[in-house]
């Protein structure tokens, strides 16, 4: 939920876990409601634009680039030769941005339900869809989970889930079933990620169930990566691999080492360091 304390702040208060984030805003952008959800986006005083979607808050100016590059490349890292790339959600583009980075991806398709969050991104967050118009991209709005099961089998390399909290249109993208469909359209050495939610509010339901649940759908190893992210719950946040084939808790370190283009947070060492759990989350994961 959230609530505006007063006309200058917009508060997000995590009910469930006793606490909230806050930002002091100079005005309201826009305010929108689509088919799906509720959009409304600010201009902040320290983090620039601020994306909210029914009363969460999504990203903003300032921070992005922490969830971006993390959803996106470590997957690509640890694929050994990533071409066919699908995006479920991600509709503000950052992630496709990142995922373009990438000389080696041929095509990248994304999915997502609500063509209102790709088009506040264009005209409020204009640097995350940089790579819109690149012709190695496609922007479907339809339904994620129709769409893969549409597609013909083993014909893709790489899913990445860049999806809401599990609930409403996303609650579906957390479930065994879906993994098992994500498992079916994968070539032999595909690799999934999924958005995990916080280590430290999660850690023992969401992220122990996604391991659990991507492995029955067949999938031989699974691990998650913890990143700070300041604007989400607790302010640290995560992204969940599983690997057909692939042993996601190893990467290309060379080839990451000796990426040609430019990250404000991801590097080889980072990668190596994410995979490292604390021993909290060792205890629960396993």
């Amino acid at each position: 939920m959230s609530e505006q304390l007063d006309n200058n702040w917009f508060t997000e208060v995590f009910t469930s876990c006793g606490s909230g984030f806050s930002l002091k805003v100079k005005a309201k952008l826009h305010e929108e409601q689509s088919p799906y959800q509720k959009l409304e986006i600010y201009d902040t005083e320290t983090y620039g634009n601020l994306m909210v979607i029914d009363g969460c808050v999504m990203l903003t100016d300032r921070d992005n680039f922490l969830y971006h590059e993390m959803m996106s490349h470590p997957a690509l890292f640890s694929h050994p030769e990533p071409k066919r790339v699908v995006i479920i959600g991600g509709g503000d583009c950052g992630t496709l941005r990142e995922v373009l980075k990438h000389p080696g991806v041929e095509k990248v398709t994304q999915i997502d339900i609500d063509k209102l969050v790709t088009d506040l991104s264009e005209k409020y967050f204009p640097a995350l869809c940089d790579s819109n118009n690149d012709p190695r991209a496609e922007l479907l709005f339809e339904d994620g989970v129709k769409w893969v099961d549409e597609c013909p089998e083993e014909s893709i390399d790489l899913i990445i889930v860049d999806s809401t909290d599990p609930v409403g249109p996303a609650e579906g993208l957390f479930k065994v079933d879906f993994f098992k469909r994500c498992f079916r359209i994968l070539k032999q050495g595909g690799v999934m990620v999924q958005q995990s939610e916080s280590p430290l509010y999660h850690t023992d339901s969401i992220i122990k169930n996604l391991h659990v649940d991507m492995q029955a759908a067949g999938f031989s190893t699974t691990a998650t990566l913890p990143f700070p992210q300041p604007v989400y719950p607790s302010g640290w946040w995560s992204c969940t691999l599983a690997g057909k084939g692939t042993d996601v808790k190893s990467f290309r370190e060379a080839d990451s080492a000796a990426k040609g283009f430019e990250t404000d947070y991801y590097t080889v060492d980072m990668h190596r360091g994410a995979l490292t759990l604390p021993p909290f989350m060792k205890k629960v994961l396993g």
